[in-house]
């Protein structure tokens, strides 16, 4: 049972991703419930497609948490799942204040006397910044145990070696439930799926190791709208293999941005729309630049908005070059755990839906 120290606090947060949830995470949880009568805990970068730097589902990760805790330490627990809004922190803020508030309104015993709320987190780390964006909270800093780190545990669990990694004295930085939780995951077809697209993750790094600096990438990608439509493609290669895009691609060296837009939306969808009134239509154009918004590495894009005039019959479109197919979706249809990268949230940002 988890001591309890001074329970200042109603309730105290704790975001993270938690892909795994290993021992570090562990620590801040049950530093949390000897500070507060609840902790609630935010599984971020929910509702997206399995990659390798998310592997696991936010139901997958409450399973992870829940079962690393005695049955009165999970009654004392709220997990809930968070969505990013990567291009935007006042919605993200929000998404944050909406979710706590409702479960703080679900759970607060205490008739007319307002809830004391806390965020929790290590005092090194993002959690250092999330600190900032909540000055109504309290604050109780933790110091990161042992220094444990998910990106090099993820890695161990993907490689060639992942069950012999889950079976040596290395995996302890895991609890036991969460290890066992992973032996049986690698005989999965997800598994299989996320250990593909790490190994070509690994040879595409590789190829650029003997660079004298890390290499940034620049790349552009079509956002095109029509009668509440967006035109998408299915990938047919790694990296996100069978996921939704936006048409899209490299730069040459000898085109211009939209030059190069231009020519990736019509190798890939085929779209008979003239040149001229592609460009005429464009509407907007916007850096997306989030460090982590690609597994190959550094990855700038510069989208492009085109707002095509309206119309009952949606221009014929037909997958070719790295596009499987070429599709107009219905913006109220897109779903986060289909799209590749950031696209939802690039969409979202130039569309504003």
């Amino acid at each position: 049972m988890t001591e309890v120290v001074d329970q200042k606090y109603d309730f105290l947060v704790f975001i993270g991703r938690f892909q795994p949830f290993h021992q570090g995470h562990l620590t801040v949880v049950k530093e949390g419930l000897k500070r507060a009568q609840n902790l609630i805990i935010l599984c971020g970068s929910a509702h997206q497609p399995r990659t390798v730097r998310n592997p696991w589902t936010s139901s997958e990760r409450e399973l992870m948490i829940r079962g690393a805790l005695s049955q009165p330490e999970n009654t004392r627990v709220h997990i809930a799942p968070l969505m990013d809004t990567v291009y935007n922190d006042d919605a993200w803020v929000r998404n944050v204040q909406t979710t706590v508030k409702g479960i703080v309104t679900a759970h607060h015993r205490v008739p007319h006397k307002p809830p004391t709320i806390g965020l929790i987190g290590h005092s090194k780390d993002q959690s250092s910044y999330y600190l900032n964006l909540f000055p109504q909270w309290g604050a109780i800093p933790v110091d990161n145990y042992q220094q444990i780190s998910a990106t090099p545990l993820r890695k161990q669990v993907f490689s060639a070696e992942g069950q012999s990694f889950l079976e040596s004295e290395h995996s302890l930085q895991l609890p036991t439930f969460v290890r066992n939780m992973l032996s049986q995951f690698i005989h999965t077809d997800d598994y299989q799926a996320i250990q593909s697209e790490h190994n070509f993750i690994e040879k595409y790094r590789q190829a650029w190791q003997s660079a004298p600096y890390p290499p940034t990438f620049v790349t552009v990608d079509a956002v095109v709208i029509q009668s509440g439509h967006v035109l998408l493609i299915e990938r047919r290669a790694r990296p996100g293999k069978g996921l939704w895009a936006l048409p899209g691609g490299f730069i040459n060296g000898d085109e211009k941005l939209v030059d190069a837009c231009l020519r990736e939306l019509r190798e890939e969808t085929k779209l008979k729309v003239p040149a001229p009134v592609l460009k005429g239509s464009i509407k907007q154009q916007q850096v997306f630049d989030e460090p982590h918004r690609s597994a190959r590495g550094r990855t700038i894009t510069h989208a492009f908005y085109f707002d095509l005039e309206p119309n009952k019959a949606l221009p014929k479109v037909k997958g070719s070059d790295d596009a499987k197919h070429a599709m107009w979706v219905p913006l109220a249809e897109l779903e986060p755990s289909k799209l590749f990268e950031d696209h939802y949230f690039i969409i979202q940002e130039l569309t504003g839906m």
